[in-house]
């Protein structure tokens, strides 16, 4: 695998696929850490929940495919659960994922209608007209969406943040609320696998910069090159793929003190490169011209011309 040419999303799905991880998450984020959701009862589902809309004689095709789907069964019955994870802020995310989760009941439905037709047991034409017997009855679905940036999320949390309603009709809209959870902001989520709670421990402490506690509490640790992968994905550290990478190929963990260093290395150049956009964005502010702007950034980052140059065409 060249690792230049993998992908984060892969690398994250690949990761939640694990009925330990996923089951751990889902606890965490939903239930407080009770152990509700079982890793032995976990078993993987269809992620394509693409489907057909159909209204007044149009009809569209819609492709919505999550990123991990699992199922458990309580009984006779099942739950489905549903991840999504999300890079960058999405400011339309609650009604996405209530497509999502509409999709998937569409989906059910459309199977036991199938079987209905198949079986002909209908007993009324009330049945019959919706294919849908007085009962059967759809499974939950319940969704859950992590989101890895380093912003904090600032968009909608529920489907009445996307809406401008009159205060008198507030009442009437009918609300879908988002499973979130924030990577940056995880310190309250009661984690039980140890390589979860790793990941959401060491990608919050790069994203505050704090690699004295990363050294502190992780320095000492062997680290699995999955782990690596999975950090370095979130936070979008190709240093970190980089190392993680090599590490795999040399028995599978990382050495974490050269990491580590790598690790405060690319905090340092990224502290930089924020550093270079805020004496831009503050020269552009003042009407200072380009030109002057380029010396600026020579003399207070010692840049060459062409490297101020660069910067200041890129961040204008």
């Amino acid at each position: 695998m060249e690792k230049n040419k993998i992908k984060p999303d892969t690398i994250l799905k690949t990761f939640w696929r694990d009925n330990n991880h996923f089951a751990d998450l889902f606890n965490a984020a939903l239930f407080d850490g009770e152990q509700v959701l079982k890793p032995d009862d976990l078993t993987e589902v269809d992620t394509d929940v693409s489907s057909m809309l159909k209204f007044n004689g149009h009809a569209e095709t819609v492709q919505k495919i999550l990123d991990v789907v699992k199922k458990t069964a309580y009984g006779v019955d099942f739950v489905i659960w549903g991840l999504e994870n999300q890079a960058k802020i999405h400011y339309a995310m609650p009604l996405r994922h209530m497509v999502g989760d509409a999709f998937t009941y569409m989906k059910e439905y459309d199977e036991i209608a199938v079987q209905n037709r198949n079986d002909k047991n209908f007993q009324s034409s009330d049945e019959f007209l919706s294919n849908f017997r007085k009962t059967d009855r759809l499974h939950p679905v319940i969704s859950l969406c992590v989101y890895y940036g380093e912003r904090e999320w600032d968009g909608p949390f529920s489907l009445k943040d996307m809406l401008e309603i009159p205060e008198k009709l507030k009442p009437l809209v009918v609300d879908y609320k988002m499973n979130l959870i924030q990577v940056r902001a995880s310190e309250s989520l009661k984690f039980c696998n140890p390589d979860v709670n790793t990941v959401f421990d060491v990608s919050r402490s790069i994203y505050a910069r704090d690699y004295q506690k990363i050294n502190m509490v992780y320095k000492d640790r062997v680290m699995s090159a999955e782990l690596g992968l999975v950090i370095g994905a979130i936070t979008e550290s190709q240093k970190l793929i980089d190392h993680a990478l090599e590490s795999e190929q040399k028995g599978g963990q990382i050495n974490m003190c050269n990491a580590l260093e790598e690790l405060r290395q690319e905090g340092v150049q990224i502290g930089r490169l924020d550093g270079i956009r805020a004496n831009i964005r503050t020269c552009k502010n003042f009407n200072a011209s380009q030109d002057v702007t380029v010396k600026n950034l020579m003399k207070e980052f010692s840049l060459s011309e062409e490297e101020a140059v660069g910067y200041v065409k890129k961040y204008w």
